[in-house]
């Protein structure tokens, strides 16, 4: 009886728990090692342990965040971490393709996206570019109750943009999860886990948020 060469796949909570090692070293300053670089096997294909929906913003990558090398994440980055059909349309392709059991929706700290779209809120009016608009316009729905209740009750502009930026990963992670049938299949039956995560530009350290145990 010959047995498979084929690499076991590892769990959601592995890979998860890769994510957070990789994290502490990155923070920690101990990376492992020299990040591989290109070399001829890269050709072969590809087996990504986990797709990570980011922000742009260029102090965001996760592929250092998470203190990785090529071939191991899956990134789509789009500036304020928005869910829009072509994302949506990405994750499926890493999660049907590879069989990637694991996906992150990566936020920040102090993010443009989020407070430009606090600040479009407040002031009743919106950027006047549409290509803009697509990202602030899908933000907005998730920060608004948050901006009416600074209105109410005055809060400190530090802590309503951090509790925006939050919501707004929250809800991303959501659509997601209930976005696609196929990805709502997969949550479903256990063969995909959909969290949310905050990355700390003040310390480097990510935090994971809503983390459903299967």
């Amino acid at each position: 009886m010959t047995g498979s060469s084929e690499p076991r796949r590892p769990s959601a909570e592995e890979c998860l728990r890769r994510l957070r090692d990789g994290n502490l070293r990155f923070v920690q300053g101990a990376h492992q090692g020299s990040p591989p670089g290109w070399h001829p096997g890269i050709v072969e294909g590809q087996r990504p342990f986990a797709v990570v929906l980011g922000c742009s913003d260029s102090r965001a990558p996760a592929e250092l965040v998470f203190d990785q090398g090529l071939g191991d994440l899956f990134v789509i980055r789009v500036a304020g971490n928005v869910v829009a059909p072509s994302g949506i349309g990405s994750v499926e392709f890493a999660v049907s393709r590879f069989g990637t059991p694991l996906v992150v929706v990566m936020g920040h700290t102090l993010c443009g996206a989020v407070a430009a779209t606090v600040q479009a809120v407040e002031d009743g009016d919106s950027p006047e570019s549409k290509n803009l608009r697509s990202i602030t316009d899908r933000i907005a729905p998730h920060v608004e109750s948050l901006v009416r209740l600074a209105r109410r009750q005055p809060t400190e502009r530090s802590v309503l943009l951090r509790e925006a930026g939050r919501a707004n990963i929250l809800a991303s992670t959501a659509q997601l999860r209930h976005g696609s049938p196929l990805l709502e299949r997969m949550v479903a039956t256990g063969e995909l886990l959909v969290v949310g995560a905050e990355y700390e530009l003040e310390t480097g350290r990510v935090e994971f948020l809503d983390v459903l145990r299967r």
